[in-house]
C-alpha cells in the first residue's frame, strides 16, 4: 500500500518517495521531499511529532520527532490502524480514539485541541486536525501533532517556585504584623508611648513590604500575559533621577556616594512616570545593596546612530560586579546577585517595563569593575495622541 500526502508518497513499511504534487516535478536527487508545495521540507525536519492517518484510519506518516516522543519506531507504526499504532488514553484510562471517534463522529468537527494524554505510562501533549474534502464530508486525513511535556513541566516548576518564594516572603512580615498587633491589643496599657510608636512603625513598614510584593506579583502577571499598560506622559528624566538619589540619602545613604552626570540637551521623553520611577528605584536599590563605592548615574540622549531618538540611563557601581557566566540570567525570575535578601523578581520586572515602552536594557561591567545597567527609552508619543 502507498498513499501520497503533502508531496510525499509513504509506503506501508514507512518508506517515502517523491512524486508530483499540484503538477510540480519531484525534488532533485539528494534533496528532501517537499512537505507542502515549494517548502522543501521533510517531515523529519519538523521539531514536533507528526502522525498522519488516511481515510481508513491507518498511519501513513510517522516522523522522527514522533518516534522520539513516543519511543515507537516508525516502522512499527506506519501501515497499522491508528488505535494500535498510537494507543492513547486520557487520565481516566479511556481509549482516546474510541472516545473521540474522529471518523464516525459529528461531521462538523474540525479537530481536537491540545491536551495531556497518556501513552504507555508517559505523558504526551496531543492535538489533532480533521482534514475533509468538503466542510461536512468524511475525514480524508487525520493529522496529529505530538509534543513532549518538558516545557510544560518547566512552566509548572517556575510557578511552584514563584508560589514558594511568595509564601516565604509573606510569612515574615505577616508574622511580625500579627505578633505586634496581638501584643498591643492584649497589653496596651503596659507600654509607653515610645514603645507603642516603635511597634506601629514596624507594623507599617512590614505592611508596606507586603504591598510591594503584591504589586510585584501583579506586574509579573501583566508582563507574562502581555497586558502591562503604559500611560505615557512627559517625563523629566533628570528630575526623576535626582528625586531617587534624594530618597536614598534621606533613607540614610551618604550624599557623596552618588554621582550624577547629565549629558544635555535631552530629547522630550513620553513614558509612564510611575513605571520609570519603578525602574530607577530598582536599579538604584540594587546598586546600593549589592554594589560598593560610588554609584554613578549617567543620563543622556541615545548615542547609537542606528537607534531611534530617545533617552539613555546608565547606573554603575564599584562593587565586585556580576560574574560573566551569570550575566545571561540577570533578567530572569528569581536571579539574585548576592545572598542579601530580595525576591529575585525586580530585574525581571524592570526588563518587562522597559520593553513595554519599546526600549532596551543591558547589563555589563562598569569601568570601575562593578555592575553596569543601561536602559534606553524611545521618545515615543503621548497617550492622548494614540
Amino acid at each position: 500500500m502507498s498513499v501520497r500526502t503533502s508531496g510525499i508518497t509513504v509506503t506501508a513499511d514507512g518508506r517515502r518517495s517523491e512524486g508530483l504534487v499540484g503538477g510540480q516535478p519531484p525534488a532533485p536527487a539528494g534533496e528532501p521531499a517537499a512537505l507542502g508545495t515549494g517548502l522543501g521540507l521533510d517531515p523529519d525536519d519538523l521539531p514536533d511529532g507528526l502522525v498522519v492517518a488516511d481515510e481508513t484510519g491507518r498511519v501513513i506518516c510517522f516522523n522522527a520527532a514522533a518516534a522520539r516522543i513516543t519511543d515507537i519506531a516508525p516502522g512499527d507504526a506506519v501501515g497499522r490502524p491508528l488505535e494500535q499504532a498510537l494507543p492513547l488514553q486520557d487520565i481516566e484510562g479511556r481509549r482516546w480514539w474510541r472516545l473521540t471517534d474522529p471518523y464516525g463522529g459529528l461531521a462538523i468537527r474540525r479537530g481536537q485541541p491540545e491536551r495531556n494524554l497518556l501513552l504507555g505510562g508517559r505523558e504526551v501533549l496531543v492535538s489533532a486536525r480533521y482534514v475533509r474534502s468538503r466542510p461536512t464530508g468524511p475525514v480524508q486525513r487525520l493529522v496529529i501533532a505530538l509534543r513532549g511535556t518538558e516545557a510544560r513541566r518547566r512552566t509548572e516548576l517556575s510557578h511552584a517556585e514563584l508560589i514558594a518564594t511568595v509564601a516565604h516572603e509573606l510569612r515574615s512580615p505577616l508574622t511580625s504584623v500579627k505578633g505586634f498587633t496581638a501584643t498591643l491589643l492584649q497589653k496596651w496599657e503596659r507600654f509607653t508611648d515610645d514603645q507603642k510608636r516603635l511597634m506601629l512603625e514596624t507594623v507599617d513598614a512590614d505592611a508596606n513590604r507586603v504591598t510591594r510584593l503584591i504589586a510585584e506579583l501583579l506586574d509579573i502577571s501583566r508582563i507574562d500575559s502581555g497586558r502591562l499598560e503604559v500611560r505615557r506622559q512627559r517625563v523629566d528624566m533628570s528630575a526623576a533621577v535626582r528625586r531617587h538619589v534624594q530618597a536614598q540619602t534621606t533613607a540614610g545613604q551618604r550624599p557623596d556616594r552618588f554621582l550624577i552626570r547629565m549629558l544635555e540637551p535631552l530629547p522630550d521623553l513620553w513614558a509612564d512616570p510611575d513605571k520609570v520611577d519603578q525602574v530607577l528605584g530598582n536599579l538604584l536599590e540594587n546598586a546600593v545593596r549589592h554594589g560598593e563605592g560610588t554609584v554613578t548615574i549617567e543620563v543622556g540622549p541615545v548615542s547609537d546612530e542606528t537607534s531611534t531618538e530617545g533617552t539613555s540611563v546608565t547606573v554603575s557601581d564599584e562593587g565586585p560586579g556580576i560574574p560573566e557566566e551569570s550575566m545571561s540570567r540577570v533578567f530572569t525570575r528569581f536571579w539574585r546577585g548576592s545572598k542579601r535578601g530580595g525576591t529575585g523578581l525586580g530585574l525581571y520586572i524592570v526588563k518587562g517595563i522597559v520593553e513595554a515602552h519599546g526600549g532596551t536594557i543591558t547589563v555589563g561591567r562598569a569601568p570601575a569593575g562593578g555592575a553596569q545597567f543601561r536602559f534606553s527609552l524611545p521618545v515615543a508619543t503621548p497617550a492622548f495622541m494614540h
